[in-house]
C-alpha cells in the first residue's frame, strides 16, 4: 500500500493480511478524496481539518489526510495488533505529533469526555457489522463534529443498512464493491 497524495506520496504503508482487516484500497481511497476536493455538496475540506478516523486499522485513510495537509487525526482501533501496525506506520512517516491513537472500542472512546470537535468522521466498520449505527447516533447525540462537519462511511455496495435515519446523504459512490457514503447528520 502507498500513500496516493502530498507531500508524503509514493511512501508505502505497512499492512497485515488477515480475515479481519480490508484495507481501504488505493484507488478507493483516491476516489473519495476526489469528492472530497471537487464536490460542491461539502461543505468540508481535508486542509487544517480535525479528523477522526472510526475502525482505523493501519491507517491509511487518516495518514493520507495527514499528507494532505490535515492538522490532527484521532484514530480509533480496537485490535492491538492493528494498532502496532498504525504506531509503526506513523513512526516510519515521523507524523506521530500530527495524531492521536486511541486502542478501544469506539463506545470506549465515546463514552470519553469529549471537547474536541471534527470537521471529518469516517466511519469503515468491517462490512458484516451494523453496529457502527450505535456510533453514529452516539457521536450526533455527542455533537463531537463542527457545523461544516462531513461525515464518510465505507460500506459494501451490496449493504441495506439504516443509515438515512441519522445522515443525509449529499453524494453516494460505488466503486467496485464498495459503497461510500458522503452525508451531514440529520438535524
Amino acid at each position: 500500500m502507498r500513500i496516493v497524495s502530498g507531500k508524503l506520496k509514493g511512501k508505502n504503508i505497512l499492512f497485515i493480511k488477515s480475515l479481519t482487516t480490508r484495507p481501504l484500497k488505493d484507488s478507493v481511497k483516491e476516489s473519495i478524496f476526489n469528492v472530497i476536493n471537487h464536490s460542491n455538496l461539502l461543505n468540508t475540506k481535508i486542509e487544517n481539518s480535525s479528523i477522526l478516523d472510526l475502525y482505523s486499522g493501519i491507517g491509511s485513510f487518516g495518514i493520507e489526510c495527514i499528507s494532505r495537509g490535515a492538522n490532527g487525526i484521532t484514530f480509533v482501533e480496537k485490535n492491538k495488533e492493528v494498532a502496532e501496525i498504525l504506531k509503526k506506520n506513523l513512526k516510519n512517516l515521523k507524523i506521530e505529533n500530527k495524531s492521536n491513537i486511541i486502542i478501544n472500542e469506539i463506545q470506549n472512546f465515546l463514552n470519553l469526555e469529549l471537547t474536541k470537535k471534527f470537521e471529518i468522521i469516517f466511519l469503515d466498520p468491517p462490512f458484516k457489522d451494523n453496529n457502527y449505527l450505535q456510533d453514529l447516533n452516539f457521536i450526533k447525540v455527542k455533537k463531537i463534529f463542527t457545523k461544516k462537519h462531513t461525515i464518510i462511511i465505507h460500506r459494501e455496495k451490496s449493504s441495506a443498512d439504516d443509515w438515512k435515519k441519522l445522515v443525509k446523504p449529499l453524494v453516494v459512490k460505488i466503486y467496485g464493491r464498495s459503497k461510500i457514503i458522503f452525508g451531514k447528520f440529520l438535524t
